[in-house]
């Protein structure tokens, strides 16, 4: 009878608690935040930023190119169709003549009249060193990696989508063989070629934002939440005028207590248009950014994702939804999402070897633009480049409110061709 009594009585408490939380769970499943509308914001140092890395991306790139190359070097008439890939707003052939520090122009061996373009010996001694600091940093490329993994649905993503994204996750040419150990190529269900995670690593599931509060055991969802520990907030940065207003702080302060859901839990069971959702797309795409180089990506690089990542179809509004977080540009005749706060009076926060690295190349190539072919013979030694003045611009228009929740924004209705 006793023990009739304990089992009746332990399932009373059962399921008295999963009533609570489910009753806790319904309440996060409709949107209750008003949510109030802002005017796309500029902000002149991203601006200059993302303009600048624009060309360095687009020469190592080129570099790259060279370099894969079975003759070592690359033709006027293969790189005519390579002006958009590269993202570019000059054709390619004009652009690369800019750096000739960098690249060599020479007449074809057989078609005399046709140029070419092989790597000068510093940017052969620059490729070198590169090569070499992907193989210091061999731990922290496969972390970055398996972290992109980790938070799509299946562990996998198609290498079609990953392959544009080298650049801001800092992986090298050949990531996809690199680490057998870690990630393998399988055959998705849509027929592409997909890199999977081989094992879940437990360490590696804490997002950038946990660790920033510094605590060995984050709350990472609502049964926490419950239990009274504090939500964890988005760090914001705010656009001149934008903290100010008493409906934008309300609706934040309202959306920071909401609890934070881990980009590395499994979200499926969230209703998708329920505020708690909206923070855990907030989270993912905060994650993400955290992983890249220089916290920042072209916006239909995370549309490619999108389906891997759970995102809801219209996610990108989440950008000028949360401008104290996201910044979107719109340079360079495309769009461009950045994390506010990776970015410190122009520079950028807890910089990266690898970003220390192409900070030379861009030198060598800031050196070849102002001096044309006399750059070659007054380049200092490439180990005594000093560190360069970063544009610390941080002008900004101020912005507009409305009480709309789901308008669109002057940057959300630019064009997404990139």
């Amino acid at each position: 009878m006793k023990l009739l009594d304990k089992f009746l009585l332990s399932t009373l408490k059962s399921i008295a608690t999963q009533n609570i939380v489910s009753h806790y769970h319904n309440l996060q499943q409709h949107r209750t935040i008003v949510k109030v509308r802002l005017k796309w914001v500029k902000n002149r140092g991203l601006d200059h930023i993302i303009d600048v890395q624009t060309d360095l991306k687009a020469a190592c790139l080129l570099k790259d190119a060279i370099v894969r190359s079975p003759v070592g070097y690359l033709t006027a008439k293969s790189l005519a169709d390579s002006q958009k890939l590269l993202g570019l707003t000059v054709p390619t052939l004009r652009f690369i003549r800019r750096y000739p520090t960098l690249f060599e122009e020479f007449p074809h061996p057989k078609y005399q009249s046709l140029p070419c373009f092989k790597l000068t010996q510093i940017a052969k001694i620059l490729h070198d060193q590169e090569l070499k600091v992907f193989e210091d940093n061999h731990a922290d490329l496969v972390e970055r990696l398996s972290k992109v993994l980790m938070m799509t649905t299946n562990r996998m993503v198609a290498l079609q989508s990953l392959h544009p994204l080298k650049w801001d996750l800092g992986l090298p040419d050949d990531f996809d063989k690199r680490f057998p150990d870690h990630f393998r190529i399988v055959k998705g269900t849509n027929g592409l070629a997909c890199l999977k995670l081989v094992q879940w690593p437990d360490k590696y599931a804490v997002s950038e934002l946990q660790k920033m509060n510094d605590d060995s055991s984050p709350p990472t969802g609502y049964r926490e939440f419950k239990r009274g520990k504090a939500a964890l907030e988005f760090p914001m940065s705010f656009p001149r005028g934008y903290g100010a207003q008493k409906k934008v702080k309300a609706w934040m302060d309202e959306f920071q207590k909401l609890p934070y859901i881990s980009p590395y839990e499994d979200s499926r069971g969230i209703d998708p248009n329920s505020d708690l959702m909206e923070k855990r797309v907030v989270g993912v795409l905060h994650e993400f950014l955290s992983l890249t180089l220089y916290k920042k990506t072209k916006r239909n690089y995370l549309r490619s994702l999108r389906k891997e990542l759970y995102l809801p179809d219209r996610f990108t509004r989440i950008f000028t939804r949360y401008p104290g977080i996201f910044y979107l540009s719109l340079k360079c005749k495309t769009t461009t999402v950045a994390l506010r706060e990776g970015y410190r009076r122009g520079r950028l926060v807890n910089a990266h070897p690898l970003t220390r690295h192409r900070d030379k190349f861009h030198h060598v190539m800031r050196t070849g633009l102002i001096y044309r072919s006399k750059g070659v013979d007054i380049l200092p030694q490439l180990d005594n480049v000093l560190d360069e003045e970063e544009n610390e611009l941080t002008e900004e228009e101020e912005i507009e409110l409305t009480d709309e929740c789901d308008g669109t924004s002057d940057a959300e209705t630019a064009s997404d061709e990139d």
